[in-house]
């Protein structure tokens, strides 16, 4: 917990993590995640577990670099939401978000059996949209300028990946 309330109260890991959102994502205190964390466990149900996940990224060292989740499962289209945040900049551009994409996307299709997984990002995020590329993403739409990250306006870049276009390239 502590070290998610340093790196988002980082200025610029957090407007890499979250863009646009970053003054509600940012400038939050230690007892408001904690606060934060304890609701959400309380409040969680079944059926919550089932449809959004969080997990925190590590190394094989052991060292906490970010988190991962997924969210809004579908279960009659067999499709879910995902995001990823290395927010410990000392990984950064060092293929850690790949492979966490990678192990993500594994367990997604294999033990959830999910059919289509989908993420959106700003167009000024160039290393998320190099990374969900090497793990087989495509741009399905783009929301023009509906982004606003240190004055200037971006694209929201949505992206797809399917089941068998995963499969087929491994």
């Amino acid at each position: 917990m502590e070290r998610m309330y340093v790196w988002r109260n980082d200025e610029e890991a957090a407007t890499w993590a979250a863009g646009t959102s970053v003054a509600i994502y940012s400038n939050i205190s230690l007892d408001s995640l904690h606060a934060m964390y304890d609701e959400n466990v309380r409040s969680a149900q079944l059926s919550d577990k089932l449809n959004r996940f969080v997990f925190s990224v590590y190394t094989r060292e052991g060292v906490h670099i970010g988190s991962c989740d997924y969210r809004e499962v579908n279960p009659v289209t067999r499709a879910a939401t995902i995001g990823i945040a290395i927010m410990d900049k000392g990984y950064w551009s060092k293929g850690y978000g790949t492979d966490t994409l990678q192990v993500l996307l594994r367990f997604l299709f294999n033990k959830l059996n999910l059919n289509r997984v989908q993420l959106d990002t700003w167009s000024g995020n160039a290393r998320a949209i190099r990374a969900y590329e090497k793990c087989g993403f495509v741009v399905e739409g783009r929301l023009r300028q509906n982004e606003y990250v240190d004055g200037q306006y971006y694209d929201t870049i949505m992206m797809g990946l399917l089941r068998e276009d995963f499969f087929r390239n491994k």
